[in-house]
């Protein structure tokens, strides 16, 4: 069949549709006013008036002409009735006010006057029979969808917790996607007023004591958690007895995307990090930070990582002169780049590529952009791959750290904030006791400069424009610095680069196994936002030499922790994703430590973050020591762990 031969037959096919709804109407109109006489007269036939019905059947054929004209003129037979919408029903309520006029003014005027009944039970009984049969086609049409769709294969049953506004969009937002195959039968709000009552025609059944039983009752698949200004205590309560229900959740990442029109299921994400942390967040007053950060340099090492992208993040949302991410990473770079270009089109942004390796690269660096101040993030830190590649870890974070610390120190910057890790107290790996030599480089540095020495702090490299920095020989060079060399130490960032939540949540959506090296392992937790938070006070607190710590509650057990992200996944430990228990890995220890039983502790104006008083040792003899280290990584030696031994006394390592 051709082209024109489907479309002669398209037409012919719309032209008897046409037809047969203009006999239809020709019939309805008509017999709405003659259903009005009936209803006058109690549905008595007899008992109507001769005169009335006469008059009704000499109006008749009039009538029907007039409105079959009127009906062509607002296209009540030219649209596409199963996508019928606001517009159509506006002509044809348009139309049949026309015609219910006409036939009041008509039927008075030339036949006679009727009973008032007539005018207004006719004019009614038009307006539901012409505009019925018209949206009864997609009326029929949405009922056989739905039904399909109810029917359709991998339809899920919602519960959806939270009444309030975020709630009634998700669930409109449901109703209005056919594709989902998600319908909410059910939903939890613990406010007392609205429960037995219905939010678009869904019941809500009670507050989050009745999770369990109305999971049971709706047969529940899904947990939509819309509360996102709910405190940090209830969604850990209520994800608690969520995580029981069997029930895959997703929730609502934050308040913030209410403001902003993003309320929408596509916008559901899995149960967030923070939720799991079990606490409320560490909320730092930023301002004194900002302040100090607005109309400076910043440099930003390892920029594009976990920790060094939401570095940048916070210091280009408070006008910095200039922000330079630097990172050997190029894809990283690229991505934080793109973004901060995006949100930020007036900041001065400066990406550069290079290794805090390369000496050279990182002098020239301060040389052109003098920052004014440096967090330096970046580093190797996977423990079992350095404990694969020790001489890696000595180049990278260890001489990495030392080479631009020294750089920053001779072009006088301001401030030197070091990332590093509670897994540099008392290390039983080669990355742990690499960050450990890394504090004792900043710790170093710091004494150097207090006492008016920092030209005794060995340069450990050569480089053209440092070797001729101090060519008089005046000492010029060293003089009126000021730098303050701080630390900062925490523990695990949930949901980082390589961190064990991205792994979990992996493993789990390759339906497992989710591998556990030991049952009794803990670890210290904090979130990105934390993290950079203490970063970013680090740098406000700053005297000098110290080492700052956050107080990161409570450990958590790594075992628990995989449980609880199977369980949120809608799946059952040990029945639909098995657990296995591998062994801790080379350098790997049961639990972390925060400080050194020796360095104790000094409160800060912040409860939760703390200064910890620095171990004491030779630095004359540290910084010679550093130079050997240095020969021995670039020769790749392989007892290397006996020379960082040597140097840090309480690195233990767990094979020996």
């Amino acid at each position: 069949m051709n082209k024109k031969t489907r479309k002669r037959k398209a037409l012919e096919h719309w032209q008897i549709i046409a037809l047969l709804i203009a006999i239809y109407d020709a019939f309805a109109v008509n017999a709405s006013y003659f259903l009005a006489l009936l209803l006058r007269f109690d549905f008595k036939f007899s008992r109507i008036g001769p005169i009335y019905l006469e008059a009704w059947r000499n109006f008749t054929p009039y009538y029907t002409i007039i409105c079959l004209v009127v009906f062509y003129f607002f296209k009540l037979y030219q649209s596409l009735w199963r996508f019928a919408s606001y517009n159509e029903l506006t002509r044809a309520l348009a139309a049949n006010a026309v015609t219910c006029m006409i036939q009041c003014v008509g039927i008075t005027v030339f036949e006679r006057r009727m009973p008032i009944s007539y005018y207004v039970v006719g004019a009614f009984f038009q307006f539901i029979l012409v505009i019925g049969i018209r949206f009864s086609y997609r009326f029929i049409l949405l009922l056989r969808e739905s039904r399909e769709a109810g029917k359709a294969a991998g339809n899920k049953n919602i519960m959806l917790i939270g009444a309030g506004n975020a709630g009634q969009l998700i669930l409109r937002d449901i109703k209005r996607d056919n594709e989902l195959n998600e319908r909410v039968v059910c939903i939890i709000d613990d406010n007392p007023n609205k429960w037995k009552r219905y939010i678009d025609g869904v019941p809500v059944v009670g507050g989050r004591d009745d999770i369990m039983a109305a999971c049971d009752k709706y047969h529940v698949d899904k947990i939509y958690l819309a509360i996102p200004n709910a405190k940090a205590a209830d969604r850990r309560d209520i994800l608690n007895i969520c995580k029981e229900t069997g029930c895959e959740l997703k929730s609502l990442p934050s308040y913030q995307q209410m403001v902003s029109g993003e309320v929408k299921v596509s916008r559901m994400r899995e149960v967030s990090v923070d939720d799991l942390l079990g606490r409320e967040p560490v909320k730092a007053d930023l301002t004194e930070v900002f302040n100090y950060i607005h109309d400076k340099v910043v440099l930003v090492t390892g920029g594009g990582g976990s920790i060094g992208s939401e570095l940048c993040r916070q210091i280009a949302s408070h006008s910095p002169r200039q922000l330079i991410i630097f990172d050997i990473y190029e894809n990283n770079a690229y991505d934080i780049q793109l973004e901060l270009r995006h949100k930020y089109p007036d900041l001065d942004l400066v990406v550069l590529i290079g290794s805090v390796r390369d000496s050279r690269k990182i002098y020239d660096v301060f040389e052109k952009y003098r920052p004014q101040i440096v967090y330096h993030a970046a580093a190797h830190k996977h423990v079992p791959l350095m404990e694969d590649s020790p001489c890696e870890a000595v180049k990278n974070n260890v001489l990495g750290t030392y080479k631009t610390a020294y750089a920053a120190m001779v072009h006088k910057c301001e401030r030197f904030v070091l990332i590093s890790t509670d897994k540099a107290v008392n290390p039983t790996n080669v990355m742990g006791a690499s960050k450990r030599l890394c504090e004792m480089i900043i710790q170093s540095f710091d004494a150097k400069i207090k006492a008016g020495k920092a030209d005794e702090i060995p340069q450990l490299f050569t480089h053209e424009g440092m070797e001729n920095a101090d060519k008089d020989g005046s000492g010029s060079v060293f003089k009126d610095i000021h730098t303050q060399f701080v630390a900062v130490r925490f523990g695990n960032v949930l949901g980082s680069n390589g961190s064990v939540i991205p792994i979990f949540k992996k493993q789990i959506a390759e339906g497992g196994p989710v591998t556990v090296t030991h049952p009794d392992i803990i670890r210290y937790f904090m979130t990105i936002p934390e993290a950079v938070s203490l970063v970013m006070l680090a740098g406000t607190y700053a005297k000098g030499g110290e080492i700052f710590v956050l107080d990161m509650g409570s450990p958590v057990k790594i075992d628990q922790l995989a449980r609880n992200l199977i369980k949120l996944s809608g799946f059952r430990p040990d029945e639909d994703i098995k657990i296995e228990y591998t062994g801790l890995r080379p350098g790997e220890k049961l639990y972390e430590e925060k400080l050194m039983a020796e360095e104790g502790l000094t409160k800060t104006d912040n409860n939760l973050i703390f200064i910890g008083k620095p171990l004491k040792f030779d630095t004359d003899e540290f910084l010679g020591n550093i130079n050997s280290l240095m020969r021995a990584a670039y020769s790749n030696k392989e007892n290397i762990r006996d020379d960082i031994g040597r140097i840090v006394k309480t690195y233990h390592p767990s094979n020996q």
